[in-house]
C-alpha cells in the first residue's frame, strides 16, 4: 500500500512516516524491480537515504514507498514505544543507535559513569574479583574436592 493509506491505517501522517523513514526507524526498502528503483547511498544503512541510480536523470522522482504488513507491524510497534514512554522519534532513533555501534554506546556509558547512572568500573572489576575470591575459596573447602588438609586426608586412609 502507498505511503497515505499506511498513515491512515496506522493514524498518523505520511509526512511523520518519511521523518521515520529518515530517521531510520523503518524497515529497509525491498529492492525494487529491476530497473525501477533506488538503491541505498554507499556506505548507508538501506532505506535510509537513497541516491540514483546510474543512468536515471536528476529530478525524476523516485517510485513511492510501498508498505506491506510486517512495515506497518514495525512502525505501530516503534508508535507505542514512544507514548508509551513520552520519547520522540528521533530518541527513539538514538536508541536504536547506541544499541547498534560500539562506539556510540561507549560513549553513552562513559557519559552515565560520570553522572553516577552507572557504577565505575574499578568498582564492577572489584567485585568481579571479590565473587570470584570467594568461589574459589568455597571450594577449596567443599568436600567433593578434598577439602581440609592433607594430614586429614591420611588418617581416613589408613586402617
Amino acid at each position: 500500500m502507498r505511503i497515505t493509506e499506511a498513515a491512515r491505517r496506522l493514524d498518523t501522517s505520511p509526512r511523520m512516516l518519511r521523518y521515520r523513514d529518515l530517521l531510520g526507524l523503518l524497515p529497509p526498502v525491498r529492492e525494487p524491480a529491476p530497473g525501477r528503483g533506488v538503491t541505498p547511498a554507499p556506505g548507508r544503512a538501506p532505506g535510509s537515504r537513497v541516491s540514483l541510480p546510474p543512468g536515471r536523470a536528476p529530478g525524476r522522482r523516485a517510485p513511492h514507498r510501498q508498505f506491506g504488513e510486517d512495515d506497518l507491524a514495525a512502525v505501530s510497534l516503534a508508535l507505542g514505544i514512544e507514548q508509551r514512554y513520552d520519547i520522540s522519534p528521533a530518541a527513539l532513533a538514538f536508541g536504536l543507535r547506541v544499541l547498534t555501534e560500539p562506539g556510540v554506546r561507549a560513549e553513552v556509558a562513559e557519559l552515565g559513569r560520570r553522572i553516577g547512572r552507572i557504577r565505575p568500573l574499578p568498582a564492577r572489576a572489584l567485585e568481579f574479583e571479590k565473587e570470584r575470591a570467594l568461589r574459589l575459596l568455597s571450594l577449596v573447602n567443599s568436600p567433593i574436592r578434598g577439602g581440609g588438609s592433607r594430614r586429614s586426608a591420611r588418617r581416613s586412609t589408613r586402617p
